[in-house]
């Protein structure tokens, strides 16, 4: 039987095995890279200092409406340093793939355990239940940090076996649960 109070634990259980995972990896490894930490930003350059702490210097310019209404892009005075332009930027990218490709391999298999424990072990539906969502939610958060690093057969690949795990989960689960029907029948 379905009841609210059992739907709203559910989706308790899910976001707080959720946040306790996150938050587990982030404890473990730290909170990643921080881009101020790679990039220092400073409004006191002008176009030569700029240059030579390996910025690009982007000139103000200021849209001007001429007396038949046609806009153009004036030159205006002064302008801003983009520190980030070439070295610290690449150390961040960097930095940062290495932490999320840590995280992945954490949160990928540590969701599919999180998912086989609700599905395999728990005999209380809602907790199931809550359970395989956390662990969906885990997984989603390992992926999606390192998605943009990885190539279209890694994704491909670990689509697929993600895929496959979550079948045979399913699969053992409703073998499981058939028997188990078919054994209180027989009673």
């Amino acid at each position: 039987m379905i009841s609210i109070k059992n739907i709203v634990l559910g989706i308790a259980i899910f976001l707080l095995m959720m946040f306790v995972a996150i938050y587990g990896i982030r404890a473990v490894y730290g909170k990643g890279p921080q881009y101020d930490e790679f990039c220092k930003q400073s409004i006191n350059f002008n176009q030569t200092n700029c240059e030579d702490a390996g910025g690009k210097w982007v000139n103000n310019s200021q849209y001007v409406a001429d007396q038949r209404g046609a806009v153009k892009v004036v030159p205006a005075e002064g302008g801003s340093c983009n520190y980030d332009y070439d070295k610290c930027n690449k150390d961040f990218q960097n930095a940062n793939e290495i932490y999320t490709k840590k995280v992945f391999f954490i949160a990928a298999p540590l969701g599919v355990i999180i998912i086989a424990v609700g599905a395999l072990i728990f005999g209380l539906e809602f907790v199931g239940a809550g359970l395989m969502a956390g662990g969906v939610g885990v997984i989603f958060y390992g992926v999606m940090g390192y998605w943009q690093y990885t190539s279209d057969w890694l994704k491909f690949i670990i689509l697929l076996i993600g895929l496959v795990v979550v079948i045979w989960i399913g699969y053992y689960l409703n073998k499981k649960l058939r028997k188990k029907k078919e054994h209180e029948e027989m009673k």
